[in-house]
C-alpha cells in the first residue's frame, strides 16, 4: 500500500503503525471508482419506461435540465442522462457501497463548478454518512457517440487544516 514518505529519521514501522491507526491523514485515498456506460442501453431504458427511468436515476434539478435539453435535442438529453448514470456509478464504487443505503441514485447529484468542472453534491444520509467520514470528491466525466465513462476519486480531508499541502513523496511499504 502507498502512504507518505515519513522523512528523514523517522521510523517506517513507527509510521504504518501511525497511518494504518488513523487512516484520516490529509489526502489520503478513501476509494476510486470508474464506469463506462453504453449511451445505447439508456437510449433503449428510456424508449421502455420514459420518463419514469429518468425519475429514478436524476435528482430533481438534474431531472429539470434533462427536461429542457431532451426537448432542443432529444440525443443531448440521452447523453446528459448517459453521464450522470456513469458517474453514480462510479461516485457508488469509490465509497464502497455500490448502491445501498446511505447511497441512492437521487441522493447523489451531478453539478458544475463555475468554470464548468463536474462535481457532486450530496444530499440527506448520503451527505451526513460522507461529511461524517470527512470525505472530499473529485469527479471526471467524457461522453461519445456510442459511451459515457466518469472516473471518482474520494479522499479524506483534514478540515482543521486549511493551508495547502505540500509535496509529498509516496513510498511503498510492505505491512
Amino acid at each position: 500500500m502507498l502512504a507518505p514518505d515519513p522523512g528523514p529519521g523517522a521510523s517506517v514501522d513507527c509510521w504504518a503503525d501511525c497511518w494504518t491507526s488513523t487512516r484520516q491523514c490529509i489526502g489520503m485515498i478513501y476509494g476510486i471508482g470508474t464506469d463506462i456506460c453504453d449511451v445505447r442501453r439508456i437510449r433503449a431504458s428510456l424508449a421502455r419506461h420514459g420518463e419514469r427511468f429518468a425519475k429514478k436515476i436524476l435528482s430533481d434539478g438534474e431531472y429539470a435540465t434533462w427536461v429542457t435539453r431532451s426537448q432542443r435535442w432529444p440525443e443531448r438529453g440521452v447523453r446528459y442522462l448517459a453521464t450522470r448514470f456513469s458517474a453514480k456509478e462510479a461516485f457508488s464504487k469509490a465509497i464502497g457501497l455500490g448502491l445501498t443505503a446511505p447511497m441512492s441514485w437521487r441522493a447523489c447529484e451531478v453539478g458544475q463548478r463555475p468554470g464548468g468542472q463536474p462535481m457532486l453534491v450530496l444530499h440527506g444520509a448520503l451527505k451526513t454518512w460522507f461529511e461524517a467520514k470527512g470525505l472530499s470528491a473529485h469527479l471526471s466525466l467524457t461522453d461519445e457517440t456510442d459511451y459515457a465513462a466518469s472516473f471518482c476519486v474520494v479522499e479524506f480531508i483534514d478540515k482543521n487544516r486549511l493551508q495547502p499541502l505540500p509535496d509529498v513523496r509516496l513510498q511503498l511499504l510492505t505491512l
